[in-house]
C-alpha cells in the first residue's frame, strides 16, 4: 500500500502539530494532571477553534467529513506530547459511531457540540473487549429490558469508562434477550452513579453504575435493532483499537527521539552515552519496533476508510502496539538511567502512557490467540481443514 499522505492529510498533521507544540509542555501536562478533571480545557478549546474536533464529523453537522486516517494523524500528534485531552474518547469512541449509526435526533443533539468543543463523548467498551480477549462473543455486562415507546431500561456496571466524569453521553453496549444493543446514556440521568477511578497514565476512567436507567429509542444506535448490535459493537471496537495504535505511534516515536537526544548529550567516562554499542543497539531496536507499529497502524486505518475487511489488520496492529509498544517505552526509560525514574523528568510519562495503551488493547498473548482464532475461522470458510 501507499503510505504517502495527500495534501489535506498533510495539512491536518501540520495544523495539529503546530497547536500541540505551542500549547503542550511537560510543565503544562503536570499542571493539568493535578486538576480534578485532568482535562486541558484551554487546549481543547484551541483544537475546536482550529476545526480539528470535527475532522470526522459529517459536513452536514459542521464537520470536515474526513475518516479514520485523519483522526489517527490527530491521535499520533497527541501521543507525541501526551496531551491530556479526550480526543480518542470523544472522536473515535463517540462521534464516529454516532455519525454512522445514530438517529437524526441523536446526531443533531451531539455532533455540532463536538465540533464546537462543547460536547465530550465516550464509550464503555472494557467489558466487551475483555470478553472477546478470552474467546467470548463480546457480551456486555450491562443488561437491558424493554422500556416505554421502544426504549430500554438499563442495569449493571460498566467499568473504566474513559472521561465519563466529563462526558455528555456514554455509548454503552447492552445485552438484551434479542441480542446486543448500543445505548447513548446520559451520565447525569436518574439511576446513574459514577465511581472515580484513575488509570496508569493518570487519566480519570470512572466506573459507570446503572440502576434502572431509562433510555429512549432515539438514543439507541441503529434504531435499537438487536440484529445489528454485534455489527455496531465490532465496528466501534475496530476503530477504538486502531485509534489506540495511532496514539502508541506518537508515544513511541517521541520517546525514541527524546532518548536519542539524551544519549547524545549525556556523558559517561568522558564520552556520550550514544557512543556505546549497547545503548546504540537498544535504541535501534526501539526505533525498529516503532516503525512496525506505524506501518501496521496505517494499514489498518487505510483499510477501515476504504471499506475493506480490516479485522486481521486491526488485530495485527493492536498486537504490535501492545507488544512492541511496551518494549519501546521500557527501553527508552531504562536508557535514561536514574533520570528515567525521576517523575519530574518528562520521559516517565511516555512509559505510563505506553503501558496504559497496552492495558487498553489487552495482553499481547490474548491478541495473538484472537488473531489465531480469526485465521482458523477464515480458513474454515474456505474449506481448509484445521
Amino acid at each position: 500500500m501507499d503510505f504517502t499522505f495527500n495534501d489535506e492529510q498533510t495539512a491536518v498533521s501540520e495544523a495539529v502539530q503546530g497547536i500541540f507544540s505551542g500549547l503542550v509542555t511537560p510543565d503544562r501536562v503536570q499542571e493539568v494532571e493535578a486538576t480534578e478533571d485532568r482535562v486541558d480545557r484551554e487546549l481543547w478549546a484551541e483544537l475546536a477553534r482550529a476545526d480539528l474536533l470535527g475532522l470526522a464529523v459529517p459536513d452536514s453537522y459542521g464537520g470536515g467529513g474526513y475518516g479514520m486516517v485523519e483522526l489517527c494523524l490527530l491521535l499520533e500528534a497527541q501521543g507525541a506530547v501526551v496531551a491530556p485531552v479526550p480526543l480518542w474518547a470523544t472522536l473515535v469512541l463517540g462521534a464516529l459511531p454516532v455519525a454512522e449509526f445514530g438517529s437524526d435526533a441523536l446526531r443533531s443533539a451531539l455532533l455540532p457540540g463536538v465540533v464546537a468543543g462543547d460536547v465530550i463523548l465516550t464509550a464503555a467498551l472494557a467489558d466487551v473487549a475483555d470478553d472477546i480477549a478470552v474467546g467470548g462473543e463480546g457480551r456486555p455486562a450491562v443488561t437491558g429490558t424493554p422500556g416505554s415507546d421502544g426504549g430500554l431500561v438499563l442495569t449493571g456496571t460498566a467499568f473504566a469508562v474513559p472521561y465519563a466524569h466529563v462526558a455528555t453521553r456514554v455509548l454503552v453496549p447492552v445485552a438484551t434477550d434479542a441480542g446486543v444493543v448500543v445505548a447513548a446514556v446520559d451520565p447525569t440521568a436518574a439511576g446513574v452513579t459514577l465511581e472515580g477511578a484513575v488509570t496508569t497514565n493518570r487519566e480519570v476512567h470512572p466506573h459507570l453504575h446503572l440502576a434502572g436507567v431509562a433510555v429512549d429509542v432515539d438514543d439507541l444506535l441503529a434504531g435499537g435493532d438487536a440484529a445489528r448490535g454485534a455489527e455496531v459493537r465490532d465496528w466501534i471496537l475496530e476503530r477504538a483499537w486502531t485509534g489506540l495504535c495511532a496514539l502508541q505511534v506518537g508515544i513511541t516515536e517521541s520517546a525514541v527521539a527524546q532518548t536519542a537526544e539524551y544519549l547524545n548529550t549525556r556523558q559517561q567516562f568522558g564520552l556520550p552515552l550514544a557512543t556505546f554499542q549497547a545503548t546504540k543497539m537498544r535504541a535501534a531496536d526501539a526505533a525498529i519496533d516503532t516503525e512496525a507499529i506505524r506501518v501496521t497502524t496505517w494499514q489498518a486505518a487505510w483499510r477501515l476508510d476504504n471499506g475493506l475487511d480490516a479485522r486481521r489488520s486491526v488485530n495485527v496492529a493492536s498486537w504490535f502496539a501492545a507488544e512492541s509498544g511496551q518494549r519501546v517505552v521500557f527501553a527508552t526509560q531504562h536508557l535514561h538511567g536514574g533520570m528515567g525514574a525521576d517523575i519530574s523528568y518528562p520521559i516517565h510519562r511516555y512509559f505510563l502512557w505506553g503501558k496504559q495503551i497496552e492495558l487498553l488493547l489487552g495482553s499481547p498473548s490474548a491478541q495473538l490467540a484472537r488473531l489465531g482464532r480469526q485465521v482458523a475461522a477464515d480458513l474454515a470458510t474456505q474449506g481448509v481443514p484445521a
